[in-house]
């Protein structure tokens, strides 16, 4: 339960994504293995057309695509340098 109060809250936080991501891929601090397993996740997601829900019923179909979005990002702040979750005050 305290997991999905997380990723509520991160759904409110998704404006500090695109800067997060932009310094987390071209940090010299984030390790290249680090950034390719990151980017393996965002790529798999869009490539990957598997739906939990699918998305013809809108609004429901939609909140399954998000809900696996911020998993993937609550997966690479997990793998992030504390000083750049400090920086985007991202935790």
């Amino acid at each position: 339960m305290k997991k999905f109060f997380k990723r509520i809250r991160l759904v409110f936080k998704v404006h500090k994504f695109l800067p997060f991501l932009i310094e987390f891929f071209t940090s010299r601090l984030v390790p290249l293995k680090q950034k390719f397993v990151s980017a393996g996740l965002i790529i798999g997601y869009f490539l990957l057309p598997f739906d939990i829900i699918p998305d013809f019923f809108t609004l429901i179909g939609v909140v399954d695509d998000v809900g696996v979005l911020l998993i993937i990002f609550q997966q690479i702040i997990k793998m992030a340098p504390g000083e750049l979750k400090e920086k985007h005050k991202l935790e």
